[in-house]
Parts: structure tokens; C-alpha cells; sequence
């Protein structure tokens, strides 16, 4: 199990993302599932024993809490640089760093999706559920960092269901059904192709779908693809017939999301030439990219990322502008319900402490007075009030700031200035 956590402890998030790192360093510092439980070990062995780290094509970041957060920052950029093989200087000089609420505040937006490429995608909650598990699983997630994830959840919900900021991946593929048809013209003529089972990359076909496309083929690409297939009623092609399936989609949408590209110039070349001149929209779905950059110079192929996409979504939507600040706003709403919330976890122990006292001073009256239920309510006040009063003398004789004591007390007994002193 983790060690266990403390309010006192500080939230922390340390790593490359898609704004500070190039994505050539991101793809070095990518944590493959098999070898998260060894990478959280690395940290544990270090002193730190709450942590998580999320992995995606925008990120590759570590969450955790920390007593000693500079060292912490050491050891996690350590544990990168050597998991990618890289010098630590190369690793720092892109690394975010977020401590304290700047860290609640970032891992809150990550998980609304503000701080995607694709502000409004809609993986990124399961990816960081997919890393919440694997953490968990490997003894590195309880406590403190349990409720600050569960809390970025509830805030992810929020956004998702108090703004129209989960309908910007739609509007990015409202895009791609346009091109098609600038492309293409009637969709019910044409067929497209699915390669990989990325959310995105789904989101565009079943657009493509609501239009009218003609027909649709999906091919796994080394991943489960009957599921999908299934619900879009689409036909299932293999590695094998990948080829001319390719040379028979007029749209092709990649959302493989591997480490490689797995559409080459030469494949778009081959098809192109199978297609006789017939042109072919490719939509590449994924961060990494999927289709290799030369594709854009042929002939007869029209190129489009999630960039690409996104920039032309955006053109005249004012409103996008409305709903992301809505939802900034729920984000600061949820950070501060969350930071109040630790306060008062820290100051739970000493209350509970204070409760059981009075509780023992006031069996031990009770059992000296007997019957007599004055004297036991003079004996629970006279101890109750003694260790406090020989603290203050001893503590004014010491030269401690005495009004500032005074001041706490009557915040904490709601004492007013006037009130006659009874002792």
C-alpha cells in the first residue's frame, strides 16, 4: 500500500506537455503500461510514495505529493530523463513544474480537457482514469492524492455538463464533413476508411455517418476493432487487404496513435495511382500524427490534421471564447472547494484530539463529584482552563506576543472585546 497521506503534504505535477516540449521529446519520455509499475518504483525508491504518472500524446507528467517538493521535482526529473535515456539538462530546460493550488489548478483543467490541443477532446478523462488504475494498482495512490483526482473528476464532469465546451471535437469534425463534401461532393456516393480505434478519429466517422456517407470500412491496425465496427455499422478490413482498402476510401481518417506513422507518402502514392487521379481527403486524428508529412505535396491528396481542423473550427465562433471562460470558472470554483477541504482535513486532528480531552476531564469530575453536579461543573472548568493559563503566563514571561494569543482565543471561543473577565 502507499504510505499513508497528509493534508500537509504538497500537490505536485512536474513533466513535458504539448506547450513547453517538442513532441519528438515527448514521444522519448512516453511511459508504455508495461513499464509504469517499474517507473513508480524508481520514485518510491526515492522517498516518494505517492505518485502517479500520466502518459499521453499531449503529456507526459508526473502527479504527486510531496513534504519536500524541490527534491521531489529532482527526483521525478531523474526518473525521466533516465526511463528516455536523455541527459537531465535536456529534460529540464522543457519542463512545467506546478506546486500547491497552481498544481490542483493544472490537474483540474487537464482533466476538463482546457489544456488539450483539441480543448474539448474526449479521451482525456479515460487516459487519466487509465494511469489513476496503474498507479493504484502498483501501491503508489491513496489517501490525499485519491481525493485530489477524485476531485478533478467531479470538476471534469462540471465542465462537461455545465458548458458547450464537449461539442468543440464536434464542431472540429462539422469541419471534416464539409471538406469531404468541398472534396467529394455527395457523401452517399462516396465510401471512407477508419484505421486505428482512436476517440477522434470515431467521432469523425459517425459525423461523416450522420451525413450520409455512402459506406465505411475499419481496420484495427493492431488493435480490437470489432466493437466499433459493430456499433458503426461499418465493415471490418485486415492488415492484409489494408492496401487496396486504402486505394478505395475517398476519405481516409488515421487514429492509430502509435510511436510511428502509419500512412506513408508511398501508400497515398500507390493508392492515388490505383484511384486514377480520383482525389482522396485524409484526415489524420492523432497526436502523434499518423500520416507522414509528405502526403500533403501529392497530387490529388488533401491533408488535414487535428490543427488544421481545429483552426478552421474556430473562425467566427465567438461563442467558443464564452463557454471556455464559463469553464474556467467552474475550474477556480472546484480548486478552491478543494483546497478549503484540506484546510479543514488539518485542523480535523487537533479538534478530535480537544474533543476526546474534554471528554476525559469531564468523566474524571463527574466520577469526584458524585451527585453533586456543581462541583463536578466547577472541577471541568478549573481543569479544563488550568494547563491553558500556566501556558499564557509562561509564555508572557517568555516574551511571546500575548495580544496575538488573546485575539485567538476569542476567534476560536467567539469571546467578545466587552465581555467582563468572570475567572
Amino acid at each position: 500500500m502507499a504510505g499513508a497521506s497528509s493534508p500537509s503534504r504538497t500537490p505536485l505535477i512536474v513533466g513535458v506537455n504539448h506547450r513547453t516540449g517538442s513532441l519528438t521529446l515527448r514521444d522519448k519520455l512516453f511511459v508504455e503500461d508495461a513499464d509504469v509499475p517499474g517507473f513508480l518504483e524508481r520514485l518510491r525508491g526515492e522517498g516518494i510514495d505517492q505518485a502517479m504518472v500520466l502518459s499521453t500524446c499531449d503529456r507526459v507528467e508526473v502527479i504527486a505529493l510531496s513534504d519536500d517538493p524541490e527534491r521531489a521535482e529532482a527526483v521525478i526529473g531523474a526518473a525521466m530523463a533516465a526511463h528516455a535515456a536523455l541527459p537531465v539538462d535536456e529534460i529540464t530546460t522543457a519542463m512545467a513544474r506546478f506546486a500547491g493550488s497552481n498544481a490542483v489548478h493544472h490537474l483540474f483543467r487537464v482533466a476538463s480537457s482546457l489544456d488539450s490541443v483539441v480543448v474539448g477532446e474526449p479521451q482525456v478523462l479515460g487516459q487519466i482514469k487509465a494511469c489513476h488504475r496503474l498507479a493504484r494498482d502498483a501501491g503508489m495512490v491513496s489517501g490525499d492524492l485519491e481525493r485530489l483526482l477524485q476531485s478533478a473528476y467531479t470538476a471534469a464532469k462540471r465542465v462537461r455538463t455545465e458548458t458547450a465546451i464537449g461539442e468543440r471535437p464536434v464542431s472540429i469534425a462539422a469541419v471534416a464533413v464539409g471538406i469531404a463534401r468541398e472534396v467529394h461532393g455527395q457523401l452517399e456516393d462516396i465510401g471512407a476508411l477508419l484505421m486505428g480505434t482512436g476517440d477522434m478519429g470515431e467521432v469523425i466517422a459517425e459525423e461523416l455517418q450522420k451525413a450520409g456517407l455512402g459506406g465505411l470500412m475499419i481496420c484495427g491496425c493492431g488493435r480490437p476493432s470489432s466493437e466499433l465496427a459493430e456499433r458503426l455499422r461499418a465493415r471490418q478490413v485486415d492488415q492484409n487487404t489494408l492496401t487496396g482498402a486504402i486505394a478505395d476510401a475517398d476519405v481516409v481518417i488515421t487514429a492509430i496513435g502509435g510511436r510511428a506513422q502509419s500512412l506513408s507518402a508511398d501508400m497515398v502514392r500507390l493508392a492515388l495511382k490505383t484511384r486514377r487521379s480520383r482525389p482522396q481527403f485524409i484526415v489524420d486524428a492523432s497526436l502523434p500524427r499518423d500520416v507522414e508529412t509528405a502526403v500533403d505535396r501529392l497530387d490529388d491528396a488533401f491533408l488535414y490534421d487535428l490543427a488544421d481542423l481545429e483552426r478552421l473550427a474556430m473562425e467566427g465562433q465567438a461563442s467558443r471564447s464564452f463557454e471556455a471562460q464559463a469553464a474556467e470558472h467552474i475550474i477556480s470554483a472546484e480548486v478552491e472547494g478543494y483546497l478549503q477541504g484540506r484546510v479543514e482535513r488539518t485542523a480535523t486532528p487537533a479538534l478530535s484530539a480537544l474533543r476526546a480531552h474534554a471528554a476525559a476531564l469531564r468523566e474524571n469530575a463527574l466520577l469526584e463529584a458524585g451527585d453533586d453536579a456543581e462541583r463536578a461543573t466547577h472541577l471541568l472548568v478549573q481543569r479544563f482552563l488550568h494547563t491553558p493559563s500556566e501556558r499564557l503566563r509562561a509564555m508572557a514571561q517568555a516574551g511571546a506576543d500575548i495580544e496575538q494569543v488573546e485575539r485567538l482565543i476569542r476567534e476560536l471561543f467567539d469571546i467578545a472585546e466587552n465581555e467582563d473577565d468572570q475567572s
